[in-house]
């Protein structure tokens, strides 16, 4: 009977840990438009000790290049996961075979032996994204997202302020890179195609 429990356990946390193969969304681009925003004028609010400031509704249609957790730290606070997300060009896995991405420590990094696109097509066309889920269905939503995977996301950028004066702050434009390059999603819904 022991061993019996013991294999069903087994069972079970091979399904929820075993890796699962990406999509395949086949060849060419999958997500063509760049992220749209538009600045917002609105009243800030209380999110757990923090102060969020809304400064842009942001839609992105975009391929999860890679995503990683977290859970310590006053960022995971708030946002437990980042998404490198990859439109037009970097959304094409043709050129996606062709270069090497991953993340650590809330940045993204990348590296191509062929250059298929230019420096300038891979940096202006993905971005690692700070996800914020606006509420717990949307938290839920966004564990189920996978590496791979073509996604819409909604919901705002924002800034986020703590009571000791700590700050985060989303970036407003997919043309910079390095530190503060990163976008700071509120995100309000989210939907795997």
């Amino acid at each position: 009977m022991n061993k019996l429990l013991w294999g069903i356990a087994a069972g079970i946390a091979l399904l929820i840990f075993w890796p699962t193969a990406p999509k395949d969304y086949g060849a060419g681009v999958v997500a063509s438009l760049a992220p749209l925003q538009q600045n917002l004028s609105l009243s800030s609010f209380k999110q757990k000790d923090y102060q969020i400031t809304p400064v842009a509704s942001f839609y992105i249609k975009a391929k999860v290049l890679d995503r990683e957790n977290y859970y310590f730290g006053r960022e995971a606070d708030l946002s437990p996961v980042d998404f490198v997300l990859g439109w037009g060009p970097m959304s094409d896995q043709d050129v996606l075979s062709h270069i090497s991405i991953s993340q650590r420590n809330r940045w993204y990094y990348w590296k191509t032996d062929e250059w298929i696109i230019s420096r300038k097509a891979i940096e202006n066309s993905s971005a690692n994204m700070h996800m914020i889920p606006s509420n717990d269905s949307v938290a839920s939503a966004l564990k189920q997202v996978k590496q791979g995977d073509v996604i819409t996301l909604s919901g705002k950028l924002v800034n986020v302020k703590g009571q000791d004066g700590w700050q985060w702050n989303s970036s407003l434009s997919r043309n910079d890179t390095g530190d503060g390059a990163c976008e700071l999603i509120w995100v309000e819904s989210v939907r795997v195609h």
